[in-house]
């Protein structure tokens, strides 16, 4: 399933995942060959559990003209080559690219993926990490026969002001439009934008051959336009038609939208001018079925205990996510702190000479693909990195300010874990820490945090800034009771989250917090040494989704409280 909503009535479009394709690994040595089913992770595949190295994917399909291929996600980096020529080179498992096949004969074409889950020199995200790098095509796949000119993407910003020609304030919509010309030939026609089904505004268009344009509109009312928030989610579509000089249609997008503010007031974020109480949870992709290729009904399972358990947002550790998940969210009325693909680098592994360039891709990858997502109102970066040091420092202004040009609609943040020696907090809106009192160290967590907001008020750029708490938790193995409640009983855990999330709601100035984490996940084998299992076991359901003793703790906590401060 490539989305949760109809996105071309016009584009001839076909998913060429969800069924079967050969699969073989090249390691060179005892080679597995066998047919598997699409999007998946061969983490998951009998024989190759441990597999770490190069693998093929292949399938044949039908087409003819201009083709574009789209992949959702293939981990950690890509070669595509359609009838044996080479069209498209990725790196990152976790965010979109494309590859345009021009002037393709009638008939069948073969497909085939080269994927790459190894680690070295030339990765510097995809590391040994704290959890799980999964091989394979681990998101959708969908090819669409194009024209000569095309709509790339839309971005949609809502805009709440005051409305010259009626008393009060109504929404508008500022709209942009992404155009790519594939051929050598010229292009004149018109770009027509529809919301809710009724036309917003046409524009002449005029392209040179191989050239890429963003159109974008004036600010447009968006006339009967009601909010998008957690109580009431309310979501429209936007539907771009481009015709050609004849008034012929010749290609479409449609992409989805909610109406709703985000903004930073002093230590406040506000969601329609409301003060938010974030009651959150960190979540990885990770199933012990599935790998990170979850499918709708997992991720939609998880929600469903998400909203349970009373909480109002998810962190999307430490990538970004399926834009299934994140259509899910919109639908539910979840808030999403989505970030880029780096966590816990020393400023050593952020020197890598690949480094910058591959987060840069990343953020604008990310960005891209889900800004029209209302349910996202935070961009997040650079989770436990270098923050303390001034080469990182450097890195973390770099970034923010690519955020910035890529969307100034949204706040920022990065989750730091460099207890009071954080040098970074002047760059974003929001300021926001990872803490494990009681887990890592014994200090009682009021104590802890307290000594630690107020050195950020009194030491720090970061002064008068919304704080967020974005990791807290404790270990508890699944089934391990004991009346001693130690460490990795699941009593322990269930008490310590208690005080921990007590402390951080009486905590005057601090806007919410993500319980780490949702469930249990796989980790990377080189960190078996702190983390029983292979895993880490800060769930508060187990890897199978099965309830610990935290479960209804953390239930009763959240949902005493509403989704805003009072």
């Amino acid at each position: 399933m490539i989305r949760t909503f109809e996105t071309h009535k016009i584009r001839k479009m076909k998913e060429l995942s969800s069924c079967l394709w050969d699969f073989e690994t090249l390691s060179g040595e005892g080679d597995c060959r066998q047919q598997v089913y699409v999007p998946s992770c061969w983490e998951n595949y009998p024989g190759t559990a441990a597999y770490t190295g190069k693998a093929r994917y292949c399938r044949t399909f039908e087409a003819e003209g201009n083709v574009r291929l789209e992949f959702k996600g293939v981990s950690h980096t890509a070669c595509v080559y359609v009838d044996g020529e080479k069209v498209a080179s990725h790196y990152n498992a976790y965010t979109i690219f494309e590859a345009i096949v021009p002037n393709l004969r009638p008939g069948k074409h073969t497909l085939e993926i080269i994927a790459d889950n190894s680690f070295g020199p030339e990765s510097a995200l995809h590391v040994p990490n704290d959890y799980q790098s999964y091989g394979g095509i681990s998101r959708a796949v969908i090819m669409e026969e194009i024209e000569d000119v095309y709509i790339k993407w839309i971005h949609f910003t809502p805009l709440l002001k005051r409305n010259e020609n009626a008393e009060g304030k109504a929404w508008f919509g500022k709209v942009e439009i992404n155009l790519c010309n594939v051929s050598d030939l010229d292009f004149t026609g018109t770009i027509v934008v529809n919301f809710a089904g009724h036309r917003l505004v046409s524009l002449p268009v005029t392209l040179k051959g191989k050239e890429t344009k963003i159109i974008t509109t004036e600010e447009l009312l968006c006339r009967e336009a009601e909010e998008w928030s957690p109580e009431s989610p309310r979501l429209y579509s936007i539907e771009a038609i481009l015709e050609d000089k004849d008034s012929i249609s010749v290609d479409d997008l449609i992409e989805r939208v909610g109406f709703r503010t985000i903004e930073v007031s002093g230590k406040d974020i506000l969601l329609n001018g409301k003060k938010l109480l974030i009651k959150g949870l960190c979540r990885h992709e990770d199933h012990p079925q599935f790998g990170c290729a979850l499918p709708l009904e997992a991720m939609q399972y998880d929600l469903m205990i998400a909203k349970d358990l009373g909480a109002n947002s998810i962190r999307t550790t430490h990538y970004p996510n399926d834009e299934l998940f994140l259509d899910l969210c919109d639908e539910q009325g979840i808030l999403v702190w989505e970030e880029n693909h780096a966590r816990g680098l020393s400023e050593e592994l952020m020197r890598n000479p690949y480094f910058d360039k591959q987060c840069e891709d990343c953020i604008y990858e990310m960005i891209t693909a889900h800004y029209n997502h209302p349910s996202i109102y935070i961009w997040g970066i650079l989770n436990e990195c270098a923050s303390h040091t001034e080469y990182g420092k450097a890195c973390y202004e770099a970034q923010y300010e690519w955020i910035r040009k890529l969307d100034a609609s949204r706040p920022r943040s990065s989750a730091s874990c460099q207890f009071k020696t954080d040098i970074c907090f002047g760059y974003p809106e929001i300021v926001s820490y990872n803490i494990y009192p009681k887990w890592y160290h014994d200090t009682p967590v009021k104590e802890y945090l307290k000594d630690l907001y107020e050195w950020v008020q009194d030491n720090t750029e970061g002064k008068e800034k919304p704080f967020l708490i974005t990791e807290i938790g404790a270990g508890a193995l699944y089934g391990y009771r004991h009346p001693s409640h130690v460490k990795w009983t699941e009593e322990y855990q269930a008490e310590t989250l208690k005080e921990q999330i007590t402390a951080v709601f009486e905590q005057d100035g601090c806007s919410g917090i993500y319980i780490w984490q949702f469930c249990d996940t796989r980790v990377s084998s080189s960190w078996f040494g702190t983390r029983p299992r292979t895993m880490n076991n800060k769930g508060i359901v187990d890897e199978y989704r099965r309830a610990k003793l935290s479960y209804e703790i953390v239930k009763g906590m959240y949902k005493a409280k509403g989704n805003y401060k009072v």
